[in-house]
């Protein structure tokens, strides 16, 4: 004779609220740590490499930023070479920086012993799990640090790179809101605004897989595609 089995006990959600993720804020300056509490080994070894570079010779070009920054030194080396290799120029780009990792950099003396002419700043991607306020109060927060340590150079601030294939994307919007936010700094001078995001995306408007194959890094030719937008403005501001 066959058992029947006892109908699974009903069970309903908790009552209790759901425990929302807190982020940091975002123009908080804060290296990047390990869940033990201790800075990242890989972090703070870029971070002790770049000191060393600032104070082993001559920087007439900065780059700052996280991995598409940091890109030049890999993927877009070849581009940096024929482009940048006569300018003195240095990287301080780490990938998965967020600006309150770069904030920390910049406060923990990466900007220090330095006059380059001309600082190139793309930073806020890692950031878009945050309001759009919060991302641009904290990229404005890094232009003025930078202004305030390195008074005698120039500053070209680039818009935040579009991501995510779809223009309808939510974070598309997100980031137009912000460099927005950003152009507003173009002084005519000493700060340059410049986006060149629409380059990446195709007439559709969706990221160019030929240009972004992760809808978020540059590959090779998107490289070419940054230093060809970029380079008569920066010869401007290099004069």
């Amino acid at each position: 004779m066959l058992m029947r089995r006892a109908p699974a006990p009903v069970t309903f959600p908790s009552s209790r609220p759901v425990k929302k993720l807190v982020l940091e804020p975002a123009d908080l300056a804060a290296p990047r740590r390990l869940k033990n509490g201790s800075i990242e080994p890989g972090f703070l070894a870029l971070h002790q490499q770049f000191l060393d570079r600032g104070r082993s010779g001559k920087i007439d070009l900065l780059f700052l930023g996280d991995s598409i920054t940091q890109g030049w030194t890999t993927t877009g080396l070849e581009v940096w070479n024929k482009n940048f290799a006569a300018d003195h120029p240095a990287n301080f780009g780490i990938s998965g920086d967020r600006t309150q990792n770069l904030l920390w950099r910049i406060n923990n003396g990466e900007v220090d012993r330095i006059n380059p002419r001309v600082v190139v700043l793309l930073i806020g991607t890692n950031n878009t799990d945050y309001p759009w306020e919060d991302i641009a109060r904290a990229d404005r927060k890094i232009v003025g640090e930078i202004r305030e340590r390195l008074p005698g150079s120039k500053l070209l601030l680039l818009g935040i790179f579009p991501r995510e294939f779809s223009p309808k994307d939510p974070v598309r919007e997100k980031i137009r809101k912000v460099n927005r936010s950003l152009s507003q700094l173009d002084d005519g001078t000493s700060i340059r605004y410049l986006d060149i995001g629409n380059l990446f995306l195709t007439p559709a408007g969706a990221v160019n897989m030929e240009l972004m194959p992760d809808f978020l890094h540059p590959n090779a030719a998107g490289y070419h595609v940054w230093a060809d937008a970029m380079r008569p403005l920066l010869d401007e501001m290099e004069k």
